[in-house]
């Protein structure tokens, strides 16, 4: 940082601004606002994929720190496609203020995530979201019957790579855009993955997945049902990753997942019925 405020209080500078884009896929893509490439940290910056920060506002204290990343869609840069697949959602952006002379003469001026994308004319703007933008998030926990984990993760800790749990399978064909046919294999009984979660392993929806609305059986056929139909579709002959769903009651847990130890609700909390409920009149009035 030594470097770059000496070269800033030469008069003379020349800077540019650097920025990497972390996928949560794991996929990393730099940009930069100068006219030719510029490579550190291991991230080859691209220039002349269009893409620019608007002023960056930074202020003293926990307010959340914002600016806006511009760009237009191009294969080179950021594909609409892409975009509407989620896969820029919730990415980590780092951006640095960069001597292009000296690369090693930087600073990092921003690190946060993407927050809403809008689309319009072939053209993009990203909004940046600060480290401090996670304050604003609600925490804690509700007292209700069902289990507040999430299927698999390291709270609700069942293992869904077991293949009691789930598997990859072959699809046969694709209905409705959301409805996926595949063979009947496994031994998995009916609705055995309902609240569930689906994700594509190969062809071009890759990474992407969804939720289970109903899964059922025809004729030598097992049929899963998404709440919502994929941004980019599968196609026959590619490989999906289907695992079991939880309906976060306690019977669930203990007969399905034999995990009864790690439930996370409150099962012997008071319903709503219970609560709101009042006494016959006879006992009310002292009546047996």
């Amino acid at each position: 940082m030594s470097a770059l405020l000496e070269h800033l209080a030469g008069g003379i500078t020349t800077t540019c601004l650097c920025w990497a884009v972390t996928r949560r896929d794991g996929v990393v893509m730099g940009f930069t606002d100068h006219d030719r490439d510029l490579v550190f940290e291991g991230v080859t910056f691209r220039a002349g994929t269009g893409m620019t920060a608007r002023a960056l506002a930074q202020v003293a204290g926990l307010a959340v720190d914002n600016s806006e990343a511009v760009g237009a869609l191009s294969d080179a840069g950021v594909r609409e496609e892409d975009l509407r697949a989620g896969r820029f959602d919730g990415a980590e952006v780092r951006l640095w203020l960069v001597n292009w002379q000296d690369v090693a003469a930087r600073v990092m001026r921003f690190r946060g995530t993407l927050g809403e994308v809008v689309q319009a004319g072939g053209e993009f703007r990203a909004e940046l979201r600060g480290l401090s933008e996670a304050l604003n998030r609600t925490g804690g926990r509700v007292l209700q019957q069902g289990c507040d984990a999430v299927l698999g993760d390291a709270r609700c800790g069942v293992d869904l790579s077991a293949v009691a749990f789930g598997g990859v399978f072959t699809l046969q064909a694709l209905r409705e855009r959301r409805v996926l046919v595949l063979p009947l294999e496994g031994g998995f009984e009916a609705g055995w993955f309902a609240q569930g979660r689906v994700q594509f392993v190969d062809g071009a929806a890759t990474g992407l997945g969804g939720s289970v609305k109903r899964d059922s059986w025809e004729p030598g056929l097992r049929i899963v049902e998404l709440w919502e139909e994929p941004a980019i579709l599968p196609a026959p002959g590619d490989q999906v990753r289907v695992q079991a769903g939880c309906d976060r009651m306690a019977a669930t847990c203990r007969n399905r997942f034999s995990n009864f130890s790690n439930f996370r609700g409150f099962p012997h909390v008071p319903d709503e019925d219970w609560i709101t409920a009042s006494p016959r009149r006879s006992i009310a009035a002292g009546g047996a």
